[in-house]
C-alpha cells in the first residue's frame, strides 16, 4: 500500500463522504486556479496547509514526503519562464517579467496541488472507486480502475522483493552489476505480472465474474454542515483574496 493511501485509510476524516471532501480539498484547486496569483493562491496554499496539518491531522513529514514530488514538477514548470531564447540580447537572455510570471506560476500550482493531497490524504481509493458507479461513471470503467488499483501494489511488493534478492547476492556492487540487475528486474517482474493476471481471471471466474465486481462500501452520509463549512470558507477566500487584491498589488 502507497503511503498516502495508507494515511488515508487512518485519516481522522475517513468515516465522512468523499463529497465533503471533495468540496473542500477540489474546490481549494479551483480557488488556486481561478483566484489571482498573489494574494489569492497564496490564500489558498495557507489556508490548505491549515487545514491539512489541523483538522484532517496529516503528520508533517508524511505530508512533506508527498508533496515535494509535485512541488518538484512545479518548480521545474516555472523555471523556463525566467530566460528567453533568441532577441536582439543574444540567444539566451532572462526573460521580461521572468520572475514574476515564474512566482505567480509557481504559487497557483504548488497551492493547487496542496488542495489535491487534502482529498487524497483524506479519501482511500476503496471508498472512492466503488461510490463512482452511483455517479454515473460506467460500471466496467470503475472495475478496470478497481483491478489495476489493486494490482499497483502487488506490482510494487513484487518489485521491491526481488530488488531485495538481488542486494542480497550482491547485484549492486558495480555499475556492470546493477546494469544486469536492472534488466532482470524489468524482465522478472513484466512475467509475475502476466502470471498474476492469468491467476486473477481465473479467480474471477471460478466466481462467476458476470462483467461487475461488487465490493462492500462504508455507509457515509453526506454531511449538510461541513459541505456548508467548506462552502463558506470557500467563499471567504474569494472574498478576502478580492478585497486585498487592490491594496496588496
Amino acid at each position: 500500500m502507497l503511503p498516502i493511501d495508507a494515511a488515508a485509510h487512518s485519516s481522522r476524516w475517513r468515516r465522512r463522504h468523499p463529497v465533503d471532501k471533495a468540496v473542500l480539498g477540489l474546490g481549494l484547486t479551483v480557488l488556486a486556479i481561478s483566484l489571482p496569483p498573489w494574494p489569492g493562491a497564496a490564500l489558498v496554499l495557507v489556508t490548505a496547509l491549515a487545514v491539512l496539518l489541523g483538522p484532517a491531522g496529516v503528520p508533517g513529514r508524511r505530508l512533506w514526503r508527498a508533496y515535494r514530488v509535485p512541488l518538484g514538477f512545479c518548480v521545474t514548470g516555472a523555471l523556463p519562464l525566467l530566460v528567453q531564447v533568441g532577441g536582439a540580447d543574444g540567444f539566451l537572455t532572462v526573460a521580461q517579467d521572468g520572475p514574476v510570471r515564474a512566482g505567480e506560476l509557481l504559487l497557483r500550482t504548488s497551492a493547487a496541488s496542496l488542495g489535491v493531497l487534502l482529498f487524497a490524504f483524506t479519501t482511500p481509493m476503496s471508498d472512492l472507486l466503488p461510490r463512482l458507479v452511483r455517479a454515473g461513471v460506467p460500471a466496467p470503467v470503475v472495475d478496470v480502475a478497481l483491478v489495476t488499483y489493486r494490482m499497483s501494489f502487488l506490482l510494487l511488493d513484487s518489485v521491491r522483493r526481488i530488488r531485495e534478492a538481488q542486494a542480497a547476492r550482491l547485484g549492486h556492487t558495480t555499475r556492470a552489476a546493477t546494469w544486469r540487475s536492472l534488466g532482470g528486474l524489468g524482465a522478472t517482474a513484466f512475467v509475475r505480472a502476466f502470471d498474476r493476471a492469468a491467476r486473477l481471471q481465473s479467480g474471477l471466474a471460478g466466481r462467476g465474474y458476470d462483467g461487475t465486481l461488487r465490493v462492500l462500501v462504508p455507509e457515509a452520509r453526506v454531511s449538510v454542515a461541513f459541505t456548508a463549512a467548506s462552502g463558506a470558507l470557500l467563499a471567504a477566500l474569494a472574498a478576502l483574496t478580492l478585497v486585498l487584491e487592490g491594496p496588496l498589488s
